[in-house]
């Protein structure tokens, strides 16, 4: 049974930073990706990681500020977001895709998802 356990959100002012993790289990994967949801608003791509060569990709508008890793022993990705700002605030999931995609920044390419974390940036 696969499962993906996201973990490190929480309240950060702005200019903060925060690191999330989401540990998988049960199988590997082609990717796995960050996806978040504020209130109201559709699930959007954030970041995806490709596993073997580690080819990464970002929305525009974390660009320069996230960074998303793997380790690969652990089968566990990460997020690093700095300079966090308001808008940044949403439910953060962590998504992982069993076979090969061409395109990682759709909801559709990705077979399993986490339950989420919350992330809260104070102005």
């Amino acid at each position: 049974q696969v499962q993906l356990v996201e973990s490190g959100g929480g309240l950060v002012q702005a200019g903060g930073s925060l690191r999330l993790s989401c540990a998988a289990s049960g199988r590997t994967f082609y990717a796995m990706g960050w996806f978040r949801q504020a209130p109201g608003k559709e699930r959007e791509f954030v970041s995806a990681i490709v596993w073997s060569g580690s080819r990464t990709s970002y929305s525009d508008s974390v660009k320069g500020r996230f960074t998303i890793s793997r380790d690969s022993a652990k089968i566990t990705v990460y997020l690093e977001m700095n300079n966090l700002k308001p808008e940044d605030t949403a439910v953060y999931y962590c998504a992982a895709a069993a076979g090969v995609r061409v395109l990682l920044d759709g909801r559709s390419a990705y077979d399993y998802w986490g339950q989420g974390t919350q992330v809260t940036v104070s102005p």
